[in-house]
C-alpha cells in the first residue's frame, strides 16, 4: 500500500541517515551493520513507493561491498586483493554519493 506524500518524510529522514550511516561505515563498519538493519526494519514502510528504490539500493550496497570485501581480504596474500578492494571501495562511495543525491532530488534510483 502506497504512503501519502505527508507519510513519508520520516522515511525520507531514515533514508538519509542510512547513506549516512553507510558512508561512516569506511571508517567503522559498525555504522554500515547499523545501516543495513535499519533498512531491512523500515523496507516494509516504504513498500509500493519510490522510497523503496533506495531502500533496496542500500541493502544492495551493503552486501556486495562486504562480500566483495571479505573476498578482497582473503585474495590480499596473492596481492590481487589491493586491486579488488580499491575497486570495491570506490564502487561503494559511487554508489552511496548517487543513492544520496537522487534521495536529495525526491526522486528513485534504478539499479545497475
Amino acid at each position: 500500500m502506497r504512503q501519502p506524500v505527508e507519510n513519508l518524510d520520516s522515511s525520507i529522514t531514515f533514508a538519509h541517515i542510512i547513506y549516512l550511516l553507510q558512508a561512516l561505515g569506511f571508517f567503522s563498519g559498525v555504522t554500515a551493520i547499523i545501516a543495513v538493519i535499519i533498512s531491512y526494519i523500515k523496507l516494509d514502510d516504504v513498500r509500493g513507493t519510490w522510497l523503496e528504490t533506495h531502500y533496496r539500493w542500500q541493502i544492495k550496497t551493503f552486501w556486495y561491498w562486504i562480500i566483495l570485501s571479505i573476498i578482497g581480504a582473503v585474495l590480499i596474500f596473492v596481492l590481487v586483493g589491493y586491486i579488488l578492494l580499491v575497486i570495491v571501495w570506490i564502487w561503494a562511495i559511487y554508489r552511496i554519493i548517487k543513492g544520496w543525491i537522487r534521495l536529495s532530488e525526491r526522486r528513485p534510483i534504478m539499479s545497475e
